[in-house]
């Protein structure tokens, strides 16, 4: 059971790729997939954060936070 959890939970080149992808169209202009990046970052931020230090895990939310202002305000300029 314990490793059924620990597999599920392992960061899989999908999601790396998934939020990637996301991060690329949002760059694009196509403010459409912002939720898809939000939420696929989240989702790479939380498996990642099983093995982060308190340092870590800041920093990564933060970069993610910078991201989406970025993002937010390249949107609203156009």
């Amino acid at each position: 059971m314990a490793d059924q959890l620990q597999q599920v939970e392992k960061i899989l080149p999908e999601d790396i790729a998934r939020t990637f992808e996301a991060a690329v169209n949002v760059f694009q202009g196509k403010t459409e997939h912002m939720d898809d990046l939000l939420k696929n970052g989240g989702t790479l931020l939380r498996k990642a954060s099983k093995n982060f230090t308190p340092t870590q895990l800041i920093l990564g939310v933060a970069t993610l936070a910078v991201v989406a202002i970025v993002v937010i305000n390249r949107a609203t300029e156009d």
